[in-house]
C-alpha cells in the first residue's frame, strides 16, 4: 500500500471530503493539520511544488493535488492503482 500524506486543517470541508475518501477506501495516512503545526505549511508548499490551499495529498510523496483531484482520479479509475489498493 502506498504511502500517503494529507496536509489539511480542522475546519476545511474539502479536507473531510478528501480524507472520507481515503478512509472508505482502507487507506491509512498521516493526516498534518496545519492549523495545529504552523510551522509545517511550508513543508506542505515545498512538498506540494507551491500549492497553498488544503488539503494537499501527496501519494508516494508525489503531489496529487487536492480534494477535486483526488477524486477526478477515483472517477478516472486511476486512484486504486495509485494507492496499491484492489
Amino acid at each position: 500500500m502506498a504511502e500517503v500524506v494529507v496536509y489539511s486543517s480542522p475546519f476545511c470541508p474539502y479536507c473531510v471530503r478528501a480524507k472520507r475518501l481515503l478512509t472508505n477506501k482502507g487507506v491509512s495516512f498521516e493526516d498534518i493539520d496545519i492549523m495545529s503545526f504552523p510551522a509545517r505549511r511550508d513543508e506542505m508548499v515545498a512538498r506540494a511544488e507551491g500549492r497553498t490551499t488544503v488539503p494537499q495529498i501527496l501519494i508516494d510523496g508525489r503531489p496529487v493535488g487536492g480534494c477535486d483531484e483526488l477524486h477526478a482520479l477515483d472517477r478516472a479509475g486511476k486512484l486504486d492503482a495509485l494507492l496499491g489498493i484492489g
